[in-house]
């Protein structure tokens, strides 16, 4: 994003994935208080070019058209939609993120204020930043939930360290062999873990470690190997079985 915005609006065109194209607009609005935080949380959404998984299942889409205004007369535009697979890619029709942020922009159109909408637990989520296409865990993280999955509905159990074990264990990991993902991996012991970064400003990054799985670990971009002793280093984080 090009500085700060000044205003942002918000032109809704709501539809069916299952007949895309020729959706009328529905109605606009505008964002003043909200356009830079709403530019900077997006400007924040990794980038990737590259096509991911979708479930295919039928339902409402709304595109998106936003036009972000700043001085001087200049203007962006970002499409994006809300989509019943959360199955898009919001773009600026330079660079691309399929990170999903439909729910906060319905939210946004529908009040006139920009709050990105994350889940209440912080197991979950996309758990995609900026960066995570170059590094397993970019940047230098505040803390770090370590997340034990659990089957059924029952909560993961979970376990929060500060910065000086998120930043050691953000450093082991990225010291591992990684290649762009492809979204899946052989085997599995059945046990996983999910380790979310967080940061002082903006999303989380996200790092999923199938146990038995090769390759066993995985951002939204990237998948990679994991040796020993970083495999361990995360089971002295994770919580207590």
């Amino acid at each position: 994003m090009p500085g700060i915005p000044v205003a942002a609006t918000i032109c809704a065109y709501p539809g069916d994935n299952t007949r895309p194209g020729r959706e009328r607009l529905a109605g606009s609005r505008v964002l003043v208080g909200g356009a830079g935080a709403m530019a900077r949380d997006l400007a924040y959404l990794p980038i990737s070019d590259r096509s991911g998984l979708c479930t295919l299942m039928g339902g409402p889409m709304t595109n998106y058209l936003i036009r972000f205004d700043y001085p001087g007369g200049f203007a962006l535009w970002v499409g994006t939609a809300e989509e019943v697979n959360a199955c898009v890619v919001t773009t600026n029709g330079t660079a691309g993120s399929r990170s999903y942020v439909g729910r906060s922009i319905t939210a946004a159109y529908r009040t006139g204020a920009w709050k990105l909408i994350r889940p209440e637990d912080p197991c979950q989520g996309d758990g995609g930043r900026r960066g995570q296409g170059e590094h397993m865990v970019p940047g230098e993280p505040a803390s770090v939930v370590v997340c034990r999955s659990a089957s059924g509905t029952k909560p993961a159990a979970m376990r929060e360290h500060g910065a000086a074990e998120a930043r050691s264990l953000a450093a082991a990991l990225n010291a591992q062999d990684s290649w762009p993902t492809d979204h899946g991996c052989q085997g599995g012991s059945g046990l996983s873990y999910r380790l979310m970064f967080r940061y002082a400003d903006g999303p989380p990054a996200s790092v999923h470690l199938i146990v038995g799985c090769d390759p066993p670990i995985g951002n939204p971009l990237l998948q990679g190997d994991l040796d020993d002793v970083a495999y361990r280093h995360v089971l002295r984080l994770a919580p207590p079985e």
